[in-house]
């Protein structure tokens, strides 16, 4: 870590999604998983996802993703979805 331009090779950059951004993108629900964000453009391809959990969520869905935020599960969860790590 002492040398000039030390990039940690393990390091792991998620890209990330808000609870509120699944809630518009996906009004009617379903399942919700990296492909189908790729396809609503909120994420490239290819890439680890998060889901945080910034905003509200009334709708019940399913999401696929990497890593939860435990608030964003419990806000998921409480509208009646369900969420599953990949």
């Amino acid at each position: 870590p002492k040398l000039r331009d030390f990039k940690n090779p393990f390091k792991v950059t998620y890209q990330v999604v808000n609870v509120d951004q699944i809630a518009t993108h996906f009004p009617q629900g379903g399942e919700v998983n990296a492909a189908t964000l790729v396809e609503a453009g909120l994420v490239r391809k290819n890439q680890p996802v998060k889901v945080l959990s910034s905003g509200e969520i009334s709708v019940a869905v399913n999401v696929t993703a990497d890593k939860f935020s435990a608030s964003a599960e419990q806000k998921i969860v409480a509208a009646g979805g369900s969420t599953t790590t990949r």
